[in-house]
């Protein structure tokens, strides 16, 4: 999503006359992007700033003017604490009022200094931005819902991308259509609680978001749909009949575990046990026997025991996941978990994340391996490091390079996978499709 918005930031830029610099030195408007999921993340952001300062004091000293943004969601969550830790940023604004970019910009400009907006507005950002394209790409993002009505108790997203909001229909559909006019072949559709999708069509019916896939599927070109995030609880039958029915939606779904315990899963306020999740993963590989799965697991999780780590190791053998996001548990102010007593020592957060991530590496790369000597379609969308190189996506959501002419690029090409890696394939043309 975030690349999305960023893209999505350049194109209201780009409609009042400012281009992409190649080089960040060259650039009269600088913007960071900025995710606050992880305390990592949003230490980054101080420091890319510390030497971004150093470079707008050295442009000024050249008698040329830079403004530099912070925008997403540490902006949104940390608001005036970026202007008093970093003095010199110019703008600061939320996920929710990119669309007002020219405007702080121009501000700005005119001398107007610490410029913060990170109120969550009531019209949607949507209505007011200029139509979506992405050039010479075969795929796309696209965002179908924003927010999150939930609130585990170890998350932000509410806080900082604001209660759920889901799109109308006829606005997504329209943003498509344009993307696969302009020759993209793959979207996938984006949200923070994507299977809660529930936008409304101009008869004013809401739809699932297996319906939204469905009737998106019916658009001619459009060879490939997925979609990202989903929860566990949202997965209804609908979504599970797309999957049945819909052959341009890929065997592959991010569904989040989060833990295999139920004492933890309630301590996260999930909405779901580790039973409900297997019935779930059972219905759906009902439905489509060869669907691959991902997941996020936290470890360390205040009040996490042994057994409860325990059950996380024993769900992630039973299930089987070809990728995987793993973390230690990491505190987020203002999240009920951050005051939670009971917090798991880094050093035994450091062997879990360890031991898991052993089990999570062997699955992925004993998932890849089972391809070797087999063809799968595989959509070549960009260049590899090597001269003469390409890379694409398998339905899976594999990578998978290739030696092959440039003029590929962008195809649906056959491949015969030859070799097998931890976080990728590697392939041989078999046939164009």
């Amino acid at each position: 999503m975030n690349v999305y918005d960023a893209d999505r930031m350049f194109g209201v830029l780009k409609k009042e006359g400012y281009n992409l610099s190649q080089d960040v030195k060259d650039s009269e408007i600088i913007i960071l992007n900025t995710c606050h999921i992880r305390e990592k993340a949003v230490e980054k952001v101080y420091s890319d700033l510390g030497r971004l300062a150093k470079q707008k004091n050295q442009r000024n000293k050249e008698g040329l003017r830079t403004i530099i943004a912070v925008g997403g969601c540490v902006a949104q969550a940390e608001g005036r604490e970026i202007i008093l830790r970093a003095p010199y940023v110019d703008i600061v604004f939320g996920p929710q009022t990119y669309h007002r970019l020219p405007d702080m910009i121009s501000r700005s400009k005119s001398g107007e200094s610490k410029i913060i907006e990170i109120e969550f507005p009531l019209e949607s950002k949507f209505d007011s931005l200029p139509n979506y394209s992405v050039e010479n790409s075969k795929t796309a993002f696209v965002t179908v819902q924003e927010g999150c009505d939930k609130f585990c108790t170890f998350c932000v997203v509410p806080y900082t991308r604001g209660m759920e909001y889901s799109r109308p229909l006829e606005q997504v559909e329209l943003e498509v259509k344009k993307l696969v006019s302009s020759g993209v072949r793959e979207v996938t559709l984006l949200g923070q609680n994507v299977n809660n999708y529930h936008g409304k069509s101009q008869a004013g019916k809401e739809l699932s978001l297996g319906a939204l896939i469905k009737r998106l599927s019916k658009i001619g070109g459009l060879t490939r749909i997925r979609y990202f995030t989903s929860y566990p609880a949202d997965v209804d039958d609908e979504l599970i009949d797309a999957h049945r029915e819909v052959r341009a939606l890929m065997p592959f779904l991010h569904l989040p575990l989060q833990s295999g315990s139920n004492k933890i899963l309630k301590a996260m306020n999930r909405r779901h046990s580790a039973d409900d999740y297997r019935n779930v993963v059972g219905r759906l590989r009902v439905a489509r026997p060869e669907i691959a799965l991902s997941s996020d697991f936290i470890v360390g999780f205040p009040g996490e025991s042994e057994a409860d780590f325990e059950d996380t190791i024993n769900i992630v053998k039973e299930i089987g996941f070809v990728q995987a996001y793993s973390f230690k548990y990491s505190k987020r102010p203002g999240t009920p978990a951050a005051d939670l007593k009971e917090q798991v020592p880094e050093k035994v957060k450091d062997m879990r994340l360890a031991r898991l991530q052993d089990v999570l590496s062997l699955q992925q790369f004993q998932f890849n391996c089972s391809f070797v000597g087999k063809s799968m379609p595989v959509l070549l969308d960009r260049r590899g490091r090597y001269d003469g190189q390409l890379v694409g996506r398998s339905p899976f959501m594999q990578a998978v390079h290739v030696m092959a002419p440039v003029d590929l690029l962008g195809e649906m090409v056959d491949l015969t996978i030859s070799s097998a890696q931890r976080n990728s394939l590697s392939g041989e043309i078999a046939k164009s499709i």
